[in-house]
């Protein structure tokens, strides 16, 4: 590595290269333009590029030289300017608790934890300097939720109208979920249909409202015994009074959208979603759909009332189930297998026991099959008609 020197009148330029063989020849690489650098620092660089093998042991034996990290810049500035092109910054402003919350939002995308670590973060991190803020500890962010909560609905408007009014195509996405809890101090904390399978866990309910590309519009939190129905009323209200404009049509899920949810719909809103099980057998019944239908690869059915119908068959999802049906059929024949086994090794048990126990089991898989007890051997019979509605 050398510097490479040229004079043209008045301008001298400067330039950092190395040398390097390539097929037998020697070329050179530019690493960087240092013109810009004084005479002083061009001057330093050529001492440390002359002495550059004694250079670190000089300088460790130097007392009054240290070297330490600086902040970090890169990964704060990045995240910033992206926020800034998405309008979060406007959207916060510019205030102390709208830098506050600006830094909850880029310190949870560089690394996920509590306030606190937060704030052990911007230690590390140029937050302070890029943000322009001054020093802040976690009772400052705790408090910045605070903030956040009671401006969300002004925040979540700033974003929809950003970067100027927004012309909703008006279809609006809506789900939910839950979170459960470790601790048993949330005030929205409670009992519900846990969705994570945490037994003796208290959760809270999140509803997300989405625009008709998935872009988050709007975020509430339920007590954790809301069931998703009792979250649809509100998601209208906020759709009608905020983010509507003309026809307005919601997508929900089969267990959110339901008889009740539809007639309470404003005039001018709409809705899609899938029906259920019992729905489906009570329109076959009746005659408005027939499962011939469904061998189409997408088959519609409009009613007098207005009510659209699209069919869709799924075949891969059909032989997930018939394989997942074979595999418990499975599952209770060796179950009865070893039930036989225990019935022949001890004469005095008790064949109606052994029964039950099949039947327990075969209720607690689902499936349609009957127990044929002789001899004292329990049998497992598949009802062939009964599985081939069920397969329906």
């Amino acid at each position: 590595m050398y510097l490479d020197e040229s004079t043209s009148g008045k301008y001298k330029r400067y330039l950092l290269r190395e040398s390097f063989r390539e097929k037998g020849k020697v070329k050179h690489r530019t690493i960087a333009n240092l013109s810009g650098c004084s005479e002083e620092e061009i001057e330093a660089i050529r001492l440390a590029l002359k002495h550059k093998e004694e250079l670190p042991r000089l300088l460790a034996a130097t007392e009054e030289f240290s070297l330490r990290q600086g902040l970090s810049v890169g990964g704060v500035w990045l995240i910033y300017d992206m926020a800034r092109q998405l309008g979060i910054v406007d959207a916060l402003g510019h205030s102390r608790q709208g830098k506050l919350a600006l830094w909850q939002v880029i310190a949870r995308v560089i690394d996920q934890g509590s306030r606190l670590s937060a704030v052990r973060l911007a230690g590390h991190h140029a937050a302070c300097d890029i943000l322009g803020l001054e020093a802040f500890d976690e009772d400052n962010l705790y408090a910045n939720l605070d903030w956040l909560t009671e401006n969300q609905s002004r925040i979540e408007d700033r974003l929809f109208r950003w970067p100027g009014p927004r012309h909703p195509s008006g279809l609006f996405l809506y789900d939910v979920t839950s979170s459960y809890l470790e601790g048993q101090h949330n005030e929205l904390g409670a009992f519900g249909y846990n969705r994570d399978g945490k037994k003796g866990k208290k959760q809270i309910v999140i509803g997300l409202l989405c625009d008709e590309r998935g872009t988050p519009l709007s975020i509430e939190v339920f007590v954790g015994n809301t069931t998703d129905t009792q979250t649809f009323g509100s998601q209208v209200k906020k759709v009608a009074d905020r983010f509507g404009g003309g026809e307005v049509t919601l997508v929900g899920d089969r267990g959110m959208i339901r008889n009740k949810q539809i007639d309470a719909l404003p005039e001018g809103f709409h809705y899609i979603t899938a029906i259920t099980k019992p729905q489906i057998e009570a329109l076959l019944k009746q005659g408005v759909i027939q499962m011939s239908l469904f061998d189409q690869e997408v088959a519609e059915v409009e009613t007098h009332e207005g009510i659209r119908y699209v069919l869709r068959r799924n075949p891969f999802r059909a032989d997930e189930m018939d394989e997942s049906r074979q595999s418990r059929l499975l599952q209770l024949r060796k179950k009865a297998q070893a039930v036989n086994q225990y019935l022949k090794e001890h004469p005095r048990a008790r064949v109606d026991v052994a029964v039950r126990q099949i039947t327990g089991q075969r209720d607690k898989l689902k499936l349609k099959v009957d127990n044929d007890a002789s001899e004292r051997q329990v049998q497992i019979v598949v009802d062939e008609e009964e599985l081939g509605e069920v397969s329906k």
